[in-house]
């Protein structure tokens, strides 16, 4: 995952002025928090790591600090919180991630209560969930699977991800929703019904497919799945594959529709918005799509017609996400980044407010190095805000070729039993002093600074033998650091 901390706000308190950090996750604003928060946070990790946090956390200062001092703290703030974010053991760790889920919910100011979540499938239906409006990914995710009556150990072969919908059946896939997220808060604080909530098969290997469809709801989950995506061109098919499609359709033969799904091309592909790329040369518009252990380029035209080429995986040598941080001035608003954008929205802070606000917008480039031919390495960009998304798929897919290599198999344990989780009781929590308790005024500083972050893979909360796979690596320093492949292979003459 992407964190970053691009901007602060200056708050005007009852009895002092105070600043909070606007910590963003994949380029979406996920909280705001003071850096007393932020101090008693890194406290608590310090005695889960033994210290192995570092010392890059910014000492306290005694005496108000100066707007370049500020800025100065936001940047170790952010260098910080992405080095924990990249630990395998803290960036996972339950303290961690309560304080993330601690903070969205003070940050958009929703109680815990019980609420109705809908969350729809691939084909649109609805399925409606009674939980708390506190309740995290994996209890939500646990939640729809009960309803829908889902073996508990086919549960974490599906995900649940945030996604705007374009109308006509056609979603823009923003995020997968991650652990440390109150999915209820997530999608509400959009302040939009064009957000919901889709429950989606997470994995990339078709192989998996035979797993879930000795499952009688598995495999009505992957049939919907497959027909939502021959219906709006995710799978393509011939007029006579559609037609063979449609009388098994018509029968009723869903695990035989699966089957013959998985011969067509783009099958299990996920499609994402059209973007722009410099290749084959720089300002194509191109539509990309991730799967089948390769990323996918059809090139749009000038002619409208589209030129087809692909990248798998296995030839990328290492990838990145870079951030451009600008500042768009809105005034008598309260703060956002733009909506179409799919980011995410706060809510007016309080009604007595008249903000005045200053947000960032963020722009996301995923880069990648590919091996051409056998002796020739060439960068390649991709300008789109699901950057990130794209870089978690592929990451996705590196867990996967490593698990099946070491012989294991897709595996997630039970929330609670995971051996790199640490576990804090509610008393350790630091204090959580919202901004939205008094009556304040913000004023945004914003950076406008170009950053470019690596990110560890999330994307498979793959466990082989009870260990954590981890196929990639991070290198370089913070800001220019990117994510080193070890499912990297070297090509021969016959490959070309």
């Amino acid at each position: 995952m992407h964190f970053s901390i691009p901007d602060t706000e200056e708050w005007a308190g009852e009895a002092a002025r105070f600043v909070t950090y606007n910590i963003h996750v994949n380029g979406a604003l996920h909280c705001r928090v003071r850096y007393s928060q932020m101090h008693g946070l890194h406290e608590q990790l310090k005695r889960c790591s033994g210290g192995g946090v570092g010392q890059m956390f910014p000492p306290k200062r005694l005496l108000p600090l100066s707007s370049a001092q500020v800025e100065q703290r936001r940047e170790l703030l952010e260098r910080y919180i992405q080095a924990v974010s990249q630990d395998p053991v803290l960036g996972t760790s339950e303290v961690f991630h309560s304080f993330l889920r601690k903070a969205q919910q003070d940050t958009q100011q929703v109680p815990s209560q019980a609420v109705q979540l809908q969350v729809l499938l691939a084909n649109g239906q609805m399925v409606s969930v009674h939980v708390e409006s506190t309740h995290q990914t994996d209890d939500i995710l646990e939640a729809v699977a009960a309803k829908l009556e889902l073996p508990e150990e086919l549960v974490h072969y599906f995900a649940l991800f945030l996604v705007r919908d374009r109308g006509g059946g056609a979603f823009s896939f923003i995020r997968r929703l991650q652990e440390f997220e109150l999915p209820y808060i997530s999608v509400t604080s959009l302040q939009s019904l064009d957000y919901k909530i889709v429950l989606r098969k997470s994995y990339w290997d078709t192989a998996y497919d035979d797993d879930i469809m000795e499952s009688i709801v598995g495999l009505n989950l992957l049939y919907i799945q497959a027909v939502s995506d021959v219906e709006r061109g995710w799978i393509v098919a011939s007029k006579e594959q559609l037609q063979q499609l449609k009388s098994l359709q018509d029968k009723g033969s869903k695990k035989e529709y699966i089957q013959f799904s998985q011969t067509l091309k783009y099958y299990g592909y996920l499609q994402f918005d059209p973007c722009i790329t410099d290749f084959p040369e720089k300002g194509c518009k191109v539509i990309v799509a991730v799967g089948n252990k390769e990323l996918n380029f059809r090139v749009l035209l000038s002619s409208d017609q589209a030129k087809e080429g692909s990248f798998k995986v296995t030839r990328m040598r290492c990838w990145r996400v870079a951030s451009c941080v600008t500042t768009a001035a809105r005034h008598g608003a309260p703060s956002q980044v733009a909506a179409s954008n799919g980011l995410v929205s706060a809510p007016p802070l309080s009604a007595t407010l008249r903000a005045t606000t200053s947000p960032a917008e963020v722009r996301l480039e995923l880069a990648f190095e590919y091996l051409i031919t056998k002796d020739k390495l060439q960068w390649i960009s991709i300008s789109s805000q699901q950057a990130i998304m794209m870089s978690i798929c592929l990451q996705g897919m590196v867990d996967e070729l490593m698990i099946k290599k070491s012989g294991g198999k897709i595996r997630k344990m039970k929330r609670g039993r995971l051996s790199s989780r640490v576990e804090f009781s509610n008393k350790h929590s630091p204090p959580q002093t919202s901004p939205e308790s008094a009556k304040e005024l913000p004023t945004v500083r914003v950076s406008s600074k170009l950053s470019s972050m690596s990110l560890r893979g999330l994307a498979c909360s793959a466990l082989v033998g009870g260990l954590a796979s981890r196929g990639s690596q991070v290198r370089g320093g913070s800001g220019d650091g990117y994510l080193e492949n070890d499912a990297f292979e070297g090509i021969g003459d016959d490959d070309l």
